[in-house]
């Protein structure tokens, strides 16, 4: 029974101190993603040949009661192992109505490991276990039912030997004195969520920042309607409202349907099913209280500010090739333009990874030496870049 091996899970769980979970999901035409399976591994010593057990729980079949692995999932006692888990995590916990606690990504981990940045499970095993998948049902229909025997194969082999991974980069970021900091950098995921809040979409639209009061107050109250329409119809909320078309008519506040119609973007099909809710949501944005801008604008840039974005980008190359890092782990060009701004402007240091924790010993500090003037890079030996006290 379902119900059982979900303890059972559990329990061996606790046993051994981790568990490694996987998902399948469809997201394509839903207002947000369907889970439809997830798979868990868990040590398994007696079972000599491959000591793992892994179950396939299916929440489109049958009652499935997660409420078990839900527990161990936000159990700070149990490491919960993933590989590029951030989908999996926001729709896990959104889902299961859990947190996740003690979180350790294989690709992330592969990072510091001096492997490749955003390194594929399958090339991730292949590199570390010598193994091979054969990978052959990952765009299938996972929310049809019954599994084919391809599906249900593919599905397990997601976590069949991720335990066995994550143990041997373990080893290896403990040899380097690196496993804290990928500890760490693990730990953003935990607070990923995929629940669509409306203030946060409100602040993601094209040119909000710029825009008056009052079309701001009618964006946001289109932002609301836009949720409930695309979420009573379970559909993306794109297909209800795209971003650009939902600022064109804050912006103009149409207050008819002859004036609703000339708006680009609008579909007959928009017009005809939700024309008159749309303007209603227009006429309660244009009485409900103007919203002012935030008034925070970032650093400004300026012309010689990318020689010397590049400069520093030159920087944090070499010290993370040397220190066997993946770059993207450690600066954007956008985190590394701001730094720039702020400190030719004498500005606060912004709010960027770069300049925080284990970061900031690798290249942050430095980074802002070079940017006072403080070091100076040159070609040196065998062509290598060197960087040295001014």
């Amino acid at each position: 029974m379902p119900d059982s091996i979900c303890a059972e899970l559990a329990d061996a769980a606790r046993t051994h101190g981790r568990l490694a979970i996987d998902t399948e999901f469809m997201g394509e035409g839903r207002y947000q993603p369907l889970l439809c399976l997830a798979q868990v591994a868990v040590d398994d010593p007696a079972n000599t040949e491959h000591p793992v057990r892994v179950e396939i729980l299916d929440p489109l079949e049958g009652d499935l009661d997660p409420t078990p692995i839900a527990e161990v999932l936000a159990d700070p006692d149990v490491e919960i192992i993933m590989h590029a888990g951030r989908q999996d995590v926001g729709l896990l916990k959104r889902v299961w109505h859990t947190e996740i606690t003690h979180l350790f990504d294989t690709q992330i981990a592969a990072g510091f490991a001096g492997l490749r940045a955003q390194m594929g499970y399958e090339g991730l095993l292949s590199e570390l276990l010598g193994i091979r998948l054969a990978k052959s049902a990952s765009f299938t229909r996972w929310d049809s039912r019954p599994l084919s025997e391809e599906q249900r194969t593919y599905a397990a082999e997601d976590v069949l030997d991720l335990l066995g991974a994550a143990s041997e980069l373990q080893r290896r970021l403990q040899e380097r004195g690196r496993l804290e900091w990928a500890r760490e950098e693990c730990r953003r995921l935990e607070a990923v969520s995929d629940e669509r809040v409306p203030e946060t979409l409100f602040n993601k639209l094209p040119r909000i920042g710029g825009s008056d009061p009052r079309t701001r107050a009618v964006a946001r109250e289109l932002i609301d309607w836009r949720e409930a329409a695309a979420e009573s119809a379970d559909r993306p909320p794109s297909t209800v409202l795209q971003d650009a078309v939902l600022m064109e008519v804050a912006k103009r506040r149409p207050k008819t349907m002859e004036r609703l119609e000339q708006i680009r973007g609008l579909g007959q099909a928009t017009l005809h099913r939700r024309g008159r809710s749309l303007l209603e949501a227009v006429a309660r944005g244009i009485e409900a209280e103007p919203i002012p801008g935030d008034g925070e604008k970032p650093p400004s840039s300026a012309p010689e500010d990318v020689p010397l974005a590049a400069l520093a980008e030159a920087l944090v190359r070499t010290r993370v090739t040397e220190a066997g890092l993946a770059y993207e782990l450690v600066a954007t060009k956008a985190d590394l333009s701001r730094i720039v701004a702020c400190v030719r402007q004498g500005l606060p240091e912004p709010d960027v990874k770069t300049l925080q924790g284990w970061r900031r010993a690798v290249v942050g500090d430095e980074l802002l030496a070079l940017l006072r003037g403080e070091r100076t890079l040159r070609v040196g030996p065998r062509h290598r870049l060197e960087i040295l006290e001014s």
